[in-house]
């Protein structure tokens, strides 16, 4: 199946630009002549990786409402996620543990949902995802200003057969992890996810988008007593429909976050965040008017 008019020229604008940056970046590593040449650090498939990259150091900030597409080495999280539109409100709690073998993470999510509608409630876990993603291409600079990292990733959820579980997903994905400079990062993933088994959602297939951006800054620039670092962010989150009634109809949803990762005790890392969720167009405010994440994360 194709894609629908109205999802290609974002994904046009995107391409274009990580054109334009990869040029320049490597610009500006041929422009790097008073440096001594780096040793030969690509390694992989085909040599697709590199050892420089910042991806294998595992430190892009975690996203909130977008899937996370960061290397994790062992990381336990719990996120709470309120969303209300007029007299309807959703809350889900999701428990989530990842854990790295090398370049490849393994997850795993298991959310509790209570949806609230005109006095009519219904409530239990969720699909319990399981998941696996790992990168298969990188460049770095040879200052290391400009580093991106391409991967492939697969999500599968498996129905917990409650009131707010019934079909089964399975969602593959690419993502890209980018870090420019000492600060700013973005992280893009793209998925395409289809429903099976009965009912009224049977057989949706739904291409999703999600975009995370951070500017990390370090204790030294800010010292804030008990932080390491304070990495204020912006999430864009797109679904759009390819079959059944609503097809073609792109919803957005923002999120202006933050992150604060405190100094660790002992070998386990706190990292506290809060965000607000808002609409972005009239497909998505039917459904949401607002809302509210909180997540805490720790890395140990």
């Amino acid at each position: 199946m194709k894609l629908t008019v109205k999802t290609l020229p974002p994904i046009l604008g995107i391409i274009s630009i990580a054109t334009l940056i990869q040029t320049a970046a490597r610009a500006e590593e041929s422009a790097s002549t008073n440096s001594l040449a780096a040793p030969d650090s690509r390694y992989g498939l085909f040599n697709g990786l590199d050892h420089r990259s910042f991806y294998s150091q595992g430190n892009f900030p975690e996203p909130f409402l977008v899937d996370d597409s960061g290397l994790e080495i062992n990381e336990a999280r719990l996120d709470w996620l309120h969303t209300k539109a007029g007299n309807q409100h959703a809350d889900t709690v999701t428990a989530e543990v990842e854990k790295g073998f090398g370049n490849l993470t393994l997850e795993i999510e298991v959310p509790y949902e209570r949806d609230y509608d005109a006095g009519a409630v219904a409530q239990g876990i969720g699909n319990i995802d399981l998941g696996a993603r790992y990168p298969f291409y990188e460049f770095v600079s040879g200052s290391g200003f400009f580093d991106t990292t391409f991967g492939g990733a697969i999500e599968v959820g498996i129905p917990a057969s409650s009131a707010v579980s019934v079909n089964p997903e399975f969602v593959p994905k690419i993502f890209n992890d980018t870090k420019i400079g000492d600060h700013f990062t973005a992280q893009s993933i793209f998925g395409w996810s289809t429903l099976t088994g009965g009912g009224a959602d049977g057989g949706l297939q739904t291409f999703e988008s999600g975009f995370t951006f951070g500017w990390t800054i370090q204790h030294s620039e800010l010292p804030l007593p008990g932080v390491q670092q304070l990495i204020p962010m912006f999430e864009l989150v797109g679904e759009t429909p390819l079959n059944h009634d609503e097809s073609g109809n792109t919803g957005l949803l923002g999120n202006a976050c933050f992150r604060v990762n405190l100094k660790s005790i002992g070998r386990v890392q706190p990292r506290l965040g809060l965000g607000y969720i808002f609409p972005l167009n009239n497909n998505e405010r039917a459904d949401v008017h607002c809302g509210i994440v909180t997540s805490l994360v720790f890395e140990y």
